[in-house]
């Protein structure tokens, strides 16, 4: 008798202390529950926090990076992404074939470069497949560009290289011995315009050539356009230098027939219209 109830109480013993270790384990496991449950709370609270932080301080950071790009950038005029400036005019120029129609001549224009054709210098743009451009330059407007202008072609700069932005309704963009919009003589001249101190009267309309260049206002040197359409909102920061007397037809063909690569007008080399030569005429002296 005394033997059983001795063994009864062990097996109570070892039921209670068995009861015991599982609550403990229970707790245990609930304490480790709640501690994880903690930790992805705090996770999901820091993750909000960086996320609050980071979309504050990005906006300020693009900025940043836009300014960079703008700085070291290509010889581009008037920024286009986001703001094609031929798209308008391709719009308003259609004329129900699906077909550009070619814009009218400026009359203004044409007559100022037939004035500063009588006593002026003629350069001469000979396009491989499309033919000869004759430009007018006033070098009573734009002296420096001008005599840039007409030095870089008399040394052959230009003889070969290409037309490497095309913006069919906007412009022509030539002259980068590197054909990317990123080279240049190795030399810079003053920007001649209004926003960097110097009276310039030529206004951006259709057949005037002028001066490409990066942010800097006196970043500017052998890169030239030609424009294709009136874009007056460039007067007063790029520095026109001519009108176009004779081949604007050629312009036009060059727009319409080029194939780019997007709506900042990129021309893939395979496919840049050649410049063979550029040649200058200059009056005879009395």
């Amino acid at each position: 008798m005394k033997k059983r109830i001795g063994i009864l109480m062990m097996m109570l013993c070892l039921a209670v202390t068995t009861g015991c270790a599982a609550n403990r384990n229970e707790r245990e496991i609930l304490a480790t529950a709640d501690a994880v449950q903690e930790t992805a709370a705090a996770a999901e609270t820091t993750a909000a926090a960086a996320a609050v932080e980071t979309s504050a301080v990005a906006p300020e950071t693009a900025a940043a990076a836009e300014t960079m790009a703008a700085e070291t950038g290509a010889e581009d005029i008037a920024a286009t992404e986001g703001e094609n400036p031929a798209a308008e005019t391709t719009a308003a120029a259609e004329d129900g074939t699906g077909e550009i129609a070619a814009p009218e001549e400026n009359a203004p224009a044409a007559e100022a470069a037939e004035d500063a054709a009588e006593d002026g210098i003629i350069a001469v743009i000979t396009v491989k497949d499309y033919g000869t451009i004759r430009v007018a330059l006033d070098a009573d407007a734009a002296p420096i560009s001008v005599e840039n202008f007409v030095n870089l072609a008399k040394d052959g700069f230009y003889d070969g290289l290409t037309f490497h932005r095309i913006i069919n309704g906007f412009m022509i963009q030539g002259g980068d011995p590197e054909g990317t919009g990123y080279g240049g003589s190795g030399h810079t001249i003053t920007g001649e315009f209004a926003n960097n101190g110097v009276n310039n009267p030529i206004s951006h309309t259709r057949g005037t050539i002028s001066m490409a260049r990066s942010q800097d206002y006196n970043s500017a040197s052998s890169q030239f356009f030609i424009m294709q359409a009136d874009g007056t909102y460039l007067d007063g920061d790029y520095a026109g230098f001519g009108t176009v007397l004779e081949g604007m037809e050629i312009v036009d063909q060059i727009c319409k027939n080029t194939t780019v690569e997007d709506s900042n007008g990129t021309v893939r080399p395979e496919n840049q219209p050649v410049i063979e030569s550029i040649r200058i005429e200059e009056p005879e002296e009395p």
